[in-house]
């Protein structure tokens, strides 16, 4: 299967792009292989969706940016789908109410497979026939299509996860390999200086809006762990009576422990004295060496603060991850859970296994041009009210990363595989 580099569509010819937009769709198709009819259906919280209305969603992007407007004599495969698979682009028409995704039982799941199918036959036919006055645009939206439909297969694995997990049957989506046995993670700190420094994309191959302009800032000396937070180290916290302890929390995230009755990560399970956790491969004792996850930035900033550190900046990230490989537990690695042991190098795991919280609220950079049109909708209407998050998660497809990538979720949010970094 091809990965899909992060290089400008402008950059390769026809084909190859066409190659990256079909690996794209299949992975996909791929990651529902293990599923039943019935599992496609369900809706188990508002951030979750239904598998079905992701492989539905991926292809109305397609039909909606590229076919109808690019593709002479385009018909859709069907009325009301511009609506039912709509997820917030105002500006194109009408939008079904997210929370109510789930109570649908039509279109069917082989109706859906269809509208894929139709969807690609179009798009053979478009990225092959455009004539050159319209290739840029088409290219540089079938290249956002591919990363949109890699975001979303990361989101279809955190909502299986999600919907198997109030199943009392605690079902499996599928067998993981072994996870491996990694040592304690040594304790230290990787050090940078105080200094003028430039974050942001350079212009180079792909990447989303939010992540430009690159630009120039001042950053004092700090300190960053040179490992995720683990699963025992956060333990120690739950023993400290961590949920507990008002001073640790910020305002609304201690009205939304108390609101939640939260006591532990999502996922977790008490087994007598010890832990267990749902995975993807269904329950399994936890860990103690791999990243702890599915921590909201709540739990991150009260963890911080009880050791007596911060969480870091996005660019104090960014600074830090810079220049190094863009490898570690993702997607392709097959765990589909953090797993224990170092990766190598003196900053361990930077990338995939968990997407790590940032200080820093999601917002604009200095220089920020919101794109035109619709497309402008599919990340500066966000930037609101959410945090950073950096590094990828092992349910991150591979090449979809990069130093600069900007996830962002709401602070109360847990269901992805978010995991803590520390910093002073």
């Amino acid at each position: 299967m091809h990965a899909i580099d992060p290089v400008s569509a402008a950059d390769i010819d026809r084909t190859q792009l066409l190659d990256r937009y079909r690996a794209a769709r299949a992975q996909s198709e791929a990651l529902c292989t293990p599923l039943e009819t019935e599992d496609y259906v369900i809706q188990s919280a508002v951030v979750a969706s239904p598998p079905k209305w992701h492989l539905a969603h991926v292809s109305w992007f397609f039909e909606t940016f590229l076919l109808k407007p690019f593709l002479p004599g385009y018909a859709p495969f069907r009325d009301g789908y511009d609506v039912l698979f709509n997820s917030y682009y105002q500006q194109v028409g009408k939008v079904y109410p997210r929370p109510d995704r789930g109570l649908l039982s039509r279109p069917t799941v082989a109706e859906v497979q269809a509208y894929r199918a139709h969807v690609d036959t179009a798009m053979a036919a478009l990225v092959i026939d455009v004539g050159g006055g319209d290739w840029p645009a088409v290219a540089t939206r079938t290249e956002l299509g591919c990363h949109h439909e890699q975001q979303h297969q990361e989101l279809l694995l955190t909502d299986i996860k999600l919907n198997f997990s109030i199943n009392p049957l605690d079902p499996v989506y599928r067998e993981c390999p072994p996870r491996p046995s990694g040592d304690v993670p040594a304790p230290g700190w990787w050090e940078r200086e105080d200094g003028l420094a430039e974050v942001g994309h350079s212009g180079d191959g792909f990447a989303f809006d939010n992540e430009r302009p690159r630009h120039r800032l001042w950053t004092d000396g700090y300190r960053l762990a040179c490992h995720p937070v683990t699963n025992a180290e956060y333990c120690a916290f739950i023993a400290d009576d961590g949920y507990g302890r008002s001073e640790l929390w910020l305002a609304d995230g201690w009205y939304t422990l108390n609101q939640e009755r939260w006591q532990a990560p999502l996922h977790w399970r008490r087994d007598g004295d010890d832990w267990t956790e749902f995975t993807l491969a269904g329950v399994q004792p936890l860990d103690d060496h791999a990243p702890v996850t599915h921590v909201s930035y709540y739990e991150a900033d009260a963890y911080a603060r009880w050791a007596g550190a911060r969480l870091p900046t996005e660019a104090e990230w960014e600074l830090a991850s810079d220049g190094r490989p863009l490898a570690g537990n993702l997607a392709a690695e097959g765990h589909l859970q953090p797993v224990a042991g170092a990766d190598g190098g003196e900053l361990a795991k930077l990338f995939g296994d968990v997407w790590e919280w940032t200080a820093s609220a999601y917002s604009a950079y200095p220089g920020y041009q919101l794109p035109d049109g619709a497309i402008g909708e599919y990340n500066g209407k966000f930037m609101c009210n959410q945090q950073v998050l950096r590094g990828g998660s092992c349910v991150t497809p591979a090449g979809h990363l990069r130093s600069t990538y900007r996830n962002f979720f709401y602070p109360h949010e847990r269901w992805q595989f978010t995991g803590i970094r520390l910093a002073k």
